[in-house]
């Protein structure tokens, strides 16, 4: 399946500890421009990534939030997919550093030919992640959750910028190559007077994406989905099991729509569902789910189906 934006999500799973029926593992694809990011690859990501049109060659970057199996057990299988469609990039895999053990028995955990490039990147602390040469100018940074294990959650964020005014650049005499090397240089001569960048533009808000996975309710939460474009976040259990969401280190929806609504997002996708809730074809399931959210959050949302796609919201 194409893509429909050059900057969308797709969910290729949406199921927590037990895939059922009608939903898979966990598995997020992020396309990003040039970069794409899988985070979390449950079991089945790789059979999800061909359902969905996602091929291995063109990740760019894993990003794991915990070694739990829903959250990872499907890295064997995309890493050997990687090595066997002998995908020409070195692909880092983000992860705790505290699960590294597991992170390496995932990527060697049977025979095969290893001519996959993954680097492993532990992490330890809140902050920024490292990125590699050749990635966007887009900053990666995590925050610690509150789960059962060490668990981080990510947030990409797009610096801000300037996009041009046509008619500004009417007005100053400027079209074709000229508005190229004004772009560049950032000043201009035009009609025997100096265009400078600022003089032409409008400030461009960068765009954000969420990424916050099993958790209690905690600050990191809220700080990673302030004011994002797109918040992808677990709603394990409904509000009603509120007890069983704080004893195994999960949100119910309602909570999660409350995160967003204090933080500001402007469109939340709710995933991560518990199988203790019957599924079926007749829209019951995400009716509830989307009620209870609904009593706390009032923008764009989405409660996620495997294979959705997601489009960034338009630029503010």
């Amino acid at each position: 399946m194409p893509r429909t934006s050059p900057r969308e999500l797709v969910v290729l799973g949406t199921a927590s500890q037990v895939p059922t029926k009608r939903r898979n593992h966990n598995g997020y694809v992020l396309h990003w421009d040039d970069e794409t990011i899988l985070f979390d690859p449950g079991e089945g990501t790789q059979r999800q990534m061909t359902q969905a049109g996602v091929a291995a060659p063109d990740l760019t970057r894993i990003a794991i939030t915990h070694l739990h199996g829903d959250h990872s057990l499907g890295l064997a299988g995309v890493v050997q997919r990687i090595s066997l469609d002998g995908s020409p990039r070195e692909v880092p895999i983000s992860f705790p550093a505290s699960g590294e053990q597991w992170i390496r028995n995932l990527c060697d955990s049977t025979a095969f030919h290893h001519r996959e490039q993954m680097l492993l990147q532990g992490l330890e602390a809140d902050g920024r992640v490292e990125r590699l040469p050749g990635e966007s100018g887009t900053t990666l940074t995590l925050r610690r959750l509150d789960h059962t294990i060490e668990a981080f959650g990510y947030r990409l964020d797009e610096p801000d910028g300037r996009s041009f005014d046509t008619t500004k650049l009417a007005e100053a005499g400027l079209s074709g190559p000229a508005v190229g090397r004004l772009q560049r240089d950032g000043v201009i001569e035009s009609d025997g007077r100096l265009v400078h960048l600022a003089d032409v533009t409008v400030p461009r808000r960068g765009q954000s994406m969420a990424f916050v996975m099993d958790t209690r309710l905690c600050d990191a939460a809220g700080e990673l989905a302030d004011g994002v474009d797109l918040l992808v976040i677990e709603a394990t259990f409904l509000d009603s099991d509120r007890h069983l969401a704080t004893e195994y280190g999960h949100l119910t929806a309602r909570q999660a729509a409350e995160i967003a609504a204090a933080a500001g997002v402007r469109h939340l996708v709710l995933t991560h569902f518990s199988q203790r809730y019957p599924d079926s074809e007749n829209g019951e399931f995400e009716q509830v789910f989307e009620a209870e959210a609904r009593e706390a959050y009032d923008g764009p949302l989405t409660i996620a189906r495997d294979l959705d796609r997601v489009t960034l919201p338009p630029r503010r």
